[in-house]
């Protein structure tokens, strides 16, 4: 099968688009071509694919161009972001939308009459778990992925100042919106938390672990749990969330669920600190729940064919 997957807001590296639904097709023996943003972000793309290179945020027809020489010769077109929806070549395989962004119902059916929607009862939000991670730590706490005032950051950069007197650190991986790169810059240089920018996602697991705790503080009330709570669980690591996550982190019984409020996080934490015996027990069932049910490894292979009965392929043609 040929398939091309194209975004043109997220980052080349996004871990569920490049190293879980690419991964998982290079790996079943498929080619992949990949049109995304990769000089915007100053990425190399990964071997085994063919790139096309794309301005983010590219003009429709710019992006129509693209995904034109994208769709030759394929047997699938996956698109990551609503827009392109609008700048879809004439002569095109079966498209499948991965809705990644919150939409409307009415979004959402208009789509569907006309392609696949993928969401996360398709396709579910995944990470990759840790066979065995180290436990909790009581000096540091981290958050991961993109970083802007609608995830939080005031409260973050609060946090953090909160935080120096007791002897714990807040590191932050992931990109920032453009608004709060200086704020960010200013917290850093006055020493109050280190921000790495962003980090690949299996590096930035791999950074997160020993943590007190992982945050997960966006503003909204609605909509899927975000995704960084798995990576947190998939580490062992107890999570302090805002009530967007509270489903996923109550059920699994593995944090805190506070309101998007400095004090009610600092107490989170402290009571972490103070409490060894429970962030070690929250940790554990976190963990226990992801590798149960959010472990990507187990969910690849029911996506790939998903993705072949999407092409219009049969396994005998496969075979062939």
């Amino acid at each position: 099968m040929r398939a091309c997957v194209a975004t043109t807001v997220h980052h080349p590296e996004d871990a569920r688009i490049m190293h879980r639904q690419i991964r998982a097709l290079l790996d079943a023996g498929h080619e992949v071509t990949y049109v995304a943003p990769f000089t915007y972000f100053n990425v190399t793309p990964a071997m085994g694919l063919t790139a096309i290179d794309v301005p983010r945020q590219a003009s429709y027809g710019r992006a129509r161009t693209a995904l034109r020489r994208g769709v030759r010769d394929a047997d699938l077109l996956i698109v990551h972001d609503h827009r392109l929806l609008r700048a879809l070549p004439y002569r095109r395989p079966p498209v499948v939308w991965d809705v990644r962004e919150q939409v409307t119902a009415k979004q959402l059916a208009r789509a569907g009459r006309r392609h696949r929607v993928i969401t996360p009862a398709v396709v579910p939000e995944a990470t990759l778990v840790s066979s065995s991670p180290p436990p909790p730590g009581d000096t540091r706490v981290v958050h991961i992925g993109r970083l802007s005032a609608e995830r939080g950051v005031t409260e973050l950069i609060g946090l953090a100042e909160r935080l120096v007197p007791h002897g714990i650190r807040l590191d932050l991986i992931g990109a920032a919106a453009r608004e709060v790169r200086p704020l960010l810059r200013d917290a850093q240089r006055v020493g109050l938390l280190d921000w790495f920018g962003y980090v690949p996602n299996r590096h930035a697991l791999r950074m997160a672990e020993g943590a007190l705790a992982g945050l997960s503080l966006a503003d909204d009330t609605v909509g899927a749990p975000p995704t960084k709570i798995m990576d947190y669980m998939g580490r062992g690591l107890p999570v302090i969330t805002t009530p967007q996550g509270a489903s996923l982190v109550e059920g699994a019984g593995c944090g805190l669920v506070v309101p998007l409020d400095v004090d009610a996080v600092l107490n989170a934490v402290l009571d972490l600190k103070e409490n060894p015996a429970r962030r070690l027990r929250l940790g554990a069932q976190g963990h226990a729940a992801a590798r149960l049910r959010h472990h990507w490894p187990d969910h690849c292979e029911a996506f790939v064919r998903r993705a072949e009965s999407w092409a219009g392929l049969t396994r005998h043609a496969l075979a062939v």
